[in-house]
């Protein structure tokens, strides 16, 4: 099909099937916009090509499980009905070009994908990353067109480079391989991309959660082989949305922040015999408290303890979204919160006592869930420190309870989201 034909398609309302399925109809109109828009620079930039497909990737939300996969845990996550969307088309060469709504075109010659001829965190390493992943594997690939645009924000804790990543092995499989590639599949092959090629070490969640779709547990107690365990719920229906707020904190001087949390887990781990934490109960724990002060400090125990409870604690969960327990999620989600807050510490960097918009939002969300006649909950969203926290709150409470937390933290942060069931797909 060529890329006019799409858009042809697109303003006749011939796809609005398709986007309403990943949208709702309350966002037809604004998505069909966007994807015409995304065709329409599509053919200024590469033409009107034959062979145009049109695809889409979520962003993901971390349910529960919070600083669990370094050590081996459990994890809980979604993908979100916010994605990032490609026009594409195939090239007749080793090379893909890719230009991203915002940034600068990425040409890269794919013909012998080697990590030490692309510069570490680069999208270009990503996309090499990709192809060299897929060919290690036994899949095929080769070149393509594509135009990306992504209301994934960058910061949000909600994986706009995990579903980038996604995306290019979304496009490879269904161009090259008849779209037998399984999500997992790629989600690992992505992460060897992030790992390998973009230089960065990396977990599976967020890869993971892009490419499945929807509520999706994940056990790495094997990290080389993580059992991922796609879970049928549906959120909407239970009448309920994700809000995710952004506190507007700086993220600037984290990365000890979040390199201190796996580190002290595993030193912890480390004086009672172990790599990792994963396997360990409270009766390992407990009997070693005073030596462990002495060697380790209180702040790392906390956190081991913090780890013990949630990776139980995911597993309760998972287990109450098979059995459509919505009541015994939710606690969850409040008990993971509360132990983040007071165990993991998490919520705000030492380093600027005086910045704590976590904490606030958190402590806000509590008042203005307070008065809910079904139940909901709320905790710290992603790694922490600062950014963004998330809330399950009931359908009829939505709109009051993003009027306040916008009313702290500006006009727009609080997004109100689905649970997308979809993955990476190719849609038209």
């Amino acid at each position: 099909m060529k890329t006019s034909e799409i858009v042809s398609g697109l303003k006749t309302g011939i796809y609005d099937s398709q986007l309403t399925a990943l949208y709702g109809e309350n966002r037809l109109d604004t998505q069909r916009g966007r994807w015409i828009s995304a065709a329409e620079s599509f053919i200024s930039i590469y033409g009107d090509s034959e062979g145009t497909s049109v695809f889409s990737v979520p962003g993901r939300s971390e349910i529960s499980g919070n600083h669990t996969d370094h050590n081996h845990g459990r994890v809980l996550a979604a993908s979100i009905d916010l994605d990032i969307i490609a026009v594409a088309a195939p090239r007749a060469c080793m090379t893909i070009r890719v230009k991203s709504e915002g940034f600068d075109e990425d040409v890269v010659d794919v013909s012998a994908p080697d990590p030490d001829k692309y510069k570490d965190y680069s999208s270009a390493s990503i996309i090499a990353g990709m192809c060299g992943g897929l060919s290690k594997r036994g899949y095929r690939y080769g070149g393509f067109d594509a135009y990306t645009t992504n209301d994934v924000l960058k910061g949000s804790g909600m994986s706009s480079s995990a579903a980038f990543e996604v995306m290019i092995g979304n496009i490879i499989n269904h161009f090259y391989n008849g779209g037998v590639i399984d999500a997992p599949t790629i989600a690992k092959t992505a992460q060897y991309s992030e790992n390998v090629f973009f230089g960065k070490p990396c977990g599976l969640m967020d890869q993971t959660a892009c490419a499945v779709g929807g509520f999706v547990y994940i056990d790495f107690a094997n990290p080389q082989n993580p059992v991922i365990e796609p879970l049928k719920f549906d959120l909407s229906e239970s009448g309920y949305s994700l809000c995710i707020t952004s506190t507007g904190g700086n993220h600037a001087d984290l990365n000890e922040d979040y390199a201190s949390v796996p580190a002290e887990m595993k030193a912890v781990a480390k004086e009672l015999g172990q790599d990792v934490l994963r396997g360990l109960t409270y009766s390992d724990l407990l009997p070693h408290i005073p030596y462990l002060r002495e060697k380790v400090g209180d702040r790392a125990i906390l956190r081991a303890i913090h780890f013990i409870g949630e990776n139980d604690r995911v597993a309760c969960q998972a287990e109450a979204l098979k059995k459509g327990d919505l009541g015994g999620f939710l606690r969850g989600v409040t008990a993971s919160g509360q132990s983040s807050w007071m165990k993991l510490q998490n919520v705000y960097t030492t380093k600027n006592v005086s910045e704590q918009g976590l904490s606030l939002a958190l402590s806000v969300s509590e008042i203005a869930l307070s008065g809910t006649e079904r139940q909901s909950a709320c905790r710290v969203h992603g790694g922490g420190f600062a950014g963004t926290i998330q809330a399950f709150v009931p359908s009829e409470n939505v709109a009051d309870y993003q009027r306040t937390l916008d009313s702290v933290f500006g006009k727009g942060a609080c997004k109100a989201l689905k649970i997308r069931n979809q993955g990476a797909v190719k849609v038209i």
